[in-house]
Parts: structure tokens; C-alpha cells; sequence
């Protein structure tokens, strides 16, 4: 198969979201070889800790609701790479994608010969990102960092929008140990001018955003002032929000995600749609359609009932925060089961920590990722957090799951059982592939 072929042309190019190249000399380079795909459309730049996705996938939905044809640009995927790539809503086929490898693979070459470090895989994918924008064409790109935001290779675009979610700590110490070492990384994609949309922040984030936009003089609107949720009401399937945005109000928003932070995420992509098109008011009913119409794979999502399976890709102690509010206000278990597994270089203790009041016991596992916590290791960690009693262990993710079927249903009174798999992107990607194949590309 042509995607085969090219993953395993990919495959010397790893890692890439686990560390920072200090430089954007390679993508510089590709993108000039490509006769700057990025500058033929305007696009909308995110960064954060937590929420870069769904946020992305939100401002993709309100424009399209609203006529534009937006290109969008996400990582990590969940099943397969040409998720990260999206046109008018919808993943390059394989095909194209393999199309678009091949366009962009001499180009890479030269730079490779140019180059003491050989492109990254992630610079390659953005290169062939901007590139199928380019051809296709968009009428504006959404684009999620893939680390930090300075050195990200997606920085080579000077986007007019700029969206900054909530800052915590995580890649810590690529990107740095405190709060404020995090947000300088993350403000570097805010350029001379442009307009940032940025969320409810950590004080010692949010001094360092303030002051890279007063060097740059770019505009600011800030949740709770500019823009933000007015009210939410949990709805079956999601909830109902009424938003206040840079330029209008907008009640009656049914969104098809749980908690509060899918509302203020939602409120973010509200406000970087008005500020991409002006600051002018929008068509309500057109952010109705596009709301109602956005997905978020493995953000709490439901893949089976009786029990209930939820998939979850909460992957450090704030988005796990997020993750365990958002499960008490949504969901009514007698009896949850969490399924967890890690990658090794995250703050794992942290996140059992968080989600340990939340469960009735953990069944621990591990994922294919090579970056991957041992089931051992694993089960180490949990025995301190939850006690031995309510820490079961099983190699395989299929078992885990299996046994935590078993367990939730064992204890649950009057059909409460539920069972929430989490840890990873890693972890929530193969297990939407073993509990529903068909929303492998959802």
C-alpha cells in the first residue's frame, strides 16, 4: 500500500513531539523549496497544554458552517497519520496523502544535504501540510502546534490569529520547569500585530503572554473579559452553552462534548473565528450548525454502552483534571473502572493522583508507543496512589479492557457500570481501534 510506503520511509525521521530542535533552519529551507505554501491562505495558529485539538477541530467546524473551506493541521493522531492533515473536514485519503509525500520527498532531500540533522517527521508533515493546503485550495489554515510554539516548525507562518489554551506543565523540561518557562515558548507564535485569543491562564503564564504582545503589539482578548461562557447546561450528548464573543452574544449552542473545558475551548474558537473575519458579528445560526457539528475523537468519548467504554487522551495532571470534572458532571457510574496506560516521560504519578477519587479501582497496561511505561512500572505507582487491593495488572491493552468490563460490572448497582480507557493519545487511538474499527478515522 502507498501509505505503507511512505510510513516506512518516515519511520528513520522519529521522534519528533518527544523533543524540541531549537531552530526552523529545515523548514525555512523546505518551505522556500515549496515556493512558501504557507503564505497563500491566512490561518489561525494554536498553542496551549491542553484543548489544541478540540479547539482546532471547533474553529474548523464554524468555518466551514460559515461557507470558507479551511484546511486543518493536527497532531498527534489517534489511528492513522492522515488524520493530521484535513481538507473541508475531511482526512487526505491515503492516496493523496501518499501523492503529497511524493511531491514534497526531492525537496526534503535537498534540505537533508543542506543539513548536519536530517528533517524531522513532524517538519515533513507540516511542509506537506502547507503544501496540500496550497494545492487544494483553502481559504484559511488551522494550525496546532506540535511542541511548544517558538521552535515549532508550524512557526514559519506569521499567522493574524493567534490562540494561546491554558498553559500547564507538561514536556517539561524541553520546554521548561515553570509555568512562565512554558508560556515564553508558547508565545512565540504571537507576531507583530496579529490578534490572540487567549484563555483563562495561570497568573505567571499569563504575565508572560501580556508582555510578548505589548512587544509585538498585538491585540488581546481575554476569557472572562473579551470573550467567554456565560452559562452552560449539561444536555444528552454534550451541553448547551451561551457564549459571549468578541462581537456579539450567542445563546442556545448545543456542543456535542462534555465539561467545562470543552465550553471555554469552544468560546476560544468562537472568538478566533470573529477575529479571523474581522471582529464582526456572526450568523447565529451558522455557529449554531457549526457547533452541533464538531467532534473531538477520544475527548470523553462514548465507543460502547452496556457497560459504557469511554476513551479519554487526557495525557498529564491538567488535562486528567479536566477529564475527572468533566466525568462527574456528565455521567452518573455506581461503579468506573479506568484502564490506564503511559507514556514513561510523563508525570504519571501526577495524573493517578487526579484520577484516583474519581474510579473504583484501575486496571493498568501499557500501549505500543516505544516511549511506553511498563505494565510493571506502572503498577508500581498505582499501588501507592490507589492501594493494592484496587490495582489489577494485564500486559495486553485488549485483556486490560476485558478485566475491566469484568470488575465494573461486578460492583455496579442498578446498570452503572462504566469504564473510562486513558493515559494517552497512544492509548485512546488503539483502543477506539479494538472497541469500534469504523471510528478509526472519525
Amino acid at each position: 500500500m502507498s501509505l505503507e510506503r511512505v510510513l516506512a520511509e518516515l519511520a528513520g525521521r522519529y521522534p519528533s513531539e518527544d523533543r524540541m530542535v531549537p531552530d526552523l533552519d529545515r523548514i525555512t529551507a523546505l518551505v522556500d523549496l515549496l515556493g512558501s505554501p504557507q503564505r497563500a491562505y491566512p490561518s489561525v495558529h494554536l498553542t496551549g497544554t491542553n484543548g489544541k485539538s478540540s479547539t482546532a477541530r471547533t474553529v474548523d467546524s464554524l468555518l466551514r458552517a460559515l461557507g470558507l473551506r479551511p484546511g486543518r493541521y493536527t497532531s498527534p493522531h489517534l489511528d492513522s497519520v492522515t488524520e493530521r492533515i484535513a481538507i473541508d473536514g475531511e482526512p487526505l485519503s491515503e492516496e493523496r496523502f501518499a501523492e503529497v509525500f511524493d511531491e514534497v520527498l526531492p525537496l526534503v532531500h535537498l534540505v537533508d544535504a543542506r543539513s548536519p540533522v536530517p528533517m524531522t517527521f513532524f517538519e515533513v508533515l507540516t511542509g506537506m501540510a502547507f503544501a496540500a493546503f496550497a494545492d487544494a485550495p483553502v481559504d484559511a489554515a488551522v494550525l496546532e502546534v506540535g511542541l511548544g510554539g517558538t521552535w515549532d516548525a508550524t512557526n514559519v507562518v506569521q499567522a493574524g490569529t493567534c490562540v494561546v489554551l491554558p498553559i500547564g506543565l507538561d514536556h517539561v523540561p524541553l520546554l521548561g520547569t515553570t509555568l512562565a518557562e512554558i508560556a515564553g515558548e508558547k508565545a512565540g507564535i504571537i507576531s507583530e500585530g496579529a490578534t490572540v485569543v487567549m484563555s483563562a491562564q495561570p497568573v505567571e503564564a499569563a504575565e508572560v503572554l501580556l508582555r510578548r504582545c505589548a512587544e509585538v503589539g498585538a491585540t488581546i482578548a481575554r476569557e472572562g473579559l473579551e470573550f467567554g461562557v456565560r452559562d452552560r447546561r449539561t444536555a444528552v450528548g454534550g451541553q448547551v452553552l451561551d457564549l459571549q464573543g468578541l462581537a456579539g452574544t450567542y445563546d442556545e449552542l448545543f456542543l456535542p462534548l462534555h465539561g467545562g473545558h470543552q465550553a471555554s475551548n469552544a468560546a476560544a474558537a468562537l472568538a478566533a473565528v470573529e477575529a479571523f473575519l474581522g471582529g464582526v458579528p456572526l450568523d447565529v445560526e451558522a455557529v449554531r450548525e457549526g457547533f452541533a457539528q464538531v467532534r473531538s475523537p477520544g475527548r470523553l468519548e462514548v465507543l460502547r454502552s452496556s457497560p459504557a467504554v469511554l476513551v479519554d487522551a487526557a495525557h498529564n495532571a491538567h488535562g486528567m483534571t479536566a477529564t475527572v470534572q468533566a466525568l462527574g458532571e456528565a455521567f452518573s457510574f455506581t461503579s468506573l473502572v479506568a484502564v490506564v496506560a503511559c507514556l514513561a516521560d510523563k508525570d504519571v504519578r501526577a495524573m493517578l493522583e487526579v484520577l484516583e477519587p474519581a474510579v473504583t479501582s484501575i486496571v493498568v497496561t501499557s500501549n505500543s508507543s516505544p516511549r511506553a511505561l511498563s505494565a510493571d512500572d506502572l503498577r508500581e505507582l498505582a499501588v501507592d496512589v490507589f492501594g493494592e487491593e484496587r490495582v489489577d495488572v494485564e500486559d495486553r491493552l485488549d485483556d486490560a479492557l476485558d478485566t475491566a468490563v469484568r470488575l465494573s460490572e461486578e460492583s455496579a448497582e442498578f446498570g452503572g457500570a462504566g469504564v473510562l480507557v486513558t493515559g494517552s493519545v497512544v492509548t485512546a487511538g488503539e483502543a477506539r481501534t479494538l472497541l469500534r474499527p469504523d471510528a478509526a478515522r472519525g
